[in-house]
């Protein structure tokens, strides 16, 4: 575990760096640490499981289903499969993300013409295609090499109707999976014992958001360089303690009355956003994150014309000939 906490600071480059400490350092330590516990996606009952598939969930963002879904159903006997966070998403949905990514990688060449917090904004929409199509890819590329099926790791958080569905359900369920096995449910289990099973998952939340918010300021820290100044910490604090009076609210009304699903998907995204602007991207702008992170874009493009040329010749040297 010292190890994977080491290894990223090796690492300058915001997308080489980035990754390797958020699939090493935090995912990869946090499976090791259940492991050591006999919980956990490499714990003992996967025994039967090769070494290739064990390093593979153990250092990338993976996490296999353990009963996936037939590839084929009797539609006489079995009931219609109906799209779930279990199933996967088509190519057309990632073929779009990936067009709006290299949207969004184009209008940040235009970044003065517009207002700083339309920026923000679109920082937003661009944080969430780059992990998702980011992880997917690597999902596929797991899924190619181990033959598994795996689970996604975003559901169209888009589309949340609460605080709760949205970092419970839809946004990086990886990360969300790994903190409820690490944080939330230990944490749940001993606070039963003072406040009830009823009001057990508050202290449990909290906690985990507690730990969330910590692991992000390490990430952030691999990324920056700099001293953290909490406001990650804020962010992360704040909606632990959004999604804690969701809870109790719930829990009061008990299912009586409940907001009409387009106000309350409007409002958990509107406020997801306004905090992020507010606490969460001003930190990596002040450093310039995205002006690296777009350099290397650059560098990127200009790597892959170089491999073009260097295979097939430059277009005016081969006319020229």
């Amino acid at each position: 575990m010292c190890l994977f906490f080491y290894l990223p600071l090796n690492l300058s480059t915001i997308f080489l760096g980035g990754n390797t400490a958020f699939y090493v350092a935090w995912l990869g330590n946090f499976k090791l640490l259940l492991f050591a516990c006999g919980e956990g996606p490499l714990s003992s009952q996967h025994s039967s499981r090769s070494l290739l598939t064990f390093v593979s969930v153990a250092c990338l963002p993976i996490k296999i289903q353990e009963n996936p879904p037939p590839k084929s159903q009797n539609q006489e006997n079995q009931p219609p499969v109906i799209p779930t966070d279990q199933t996967h998403k088509s190519s057309l949905n990632y073929a779009v993300k990936g067009v709006l990514w290299a949207f969004l990688v184009v209008v940040h060449d235009y970044n003065e013409y517009i207002h700083p917090k339309i920026i923000m904004c679109l920082l937003c929409l661009h944080l969430y295609i780059f992990l998702d199509v980011v992880l997917a890819l690597v999902a596929v590329l797991a899924r190619t090499i181990l033959g598994l099926e795996l689970e996604p790791q975003f559901n169209e958080p888009h589309l949340s109707t609460s605080l709760q569905d949205f970092w419970g359900k839809r946004w990086n369920l990886m990360v969300s999976s790994i903190l409820r096995q690490t944080v939330y449910e230990p944490t749940r289990n001993i606070s039963t014992r003072v406040v009830g099973r009823r009001w057990s998952p508050i202290p449990a939340v909290l906690a985990t958001f507690l730990l969330s918010a910590i692991m992000h300021e390490v990430m952030f820290y691999y990324l920056l360089r700099v001293k953290p100044t909490w406001e990650i910490t804020w962010f992360f604090l704040l909606h632990g303690f959004c999604v804690t009076v969701e809870i109790a609210i719930k829990k009061a009304l008990k299912g009586r009355w409940q907001l009409p699903r387009q106000i309350s998907g409007l409002s958990t995204i509107g406020f997801v956003v306004v905090t992020s602007c507010w606490l969460f991207f001003p930190k990596p702008l002040q450093c310039r994150a995205d002006v690296r992170a777009f350099e290397e874009y650059a560098a990127l493009r200009a790597f892959g014309r170089g491999c073009s040329h260097a295979v097939f010749g430059r277009p005016s040297i081969t006319r020229s000939y």
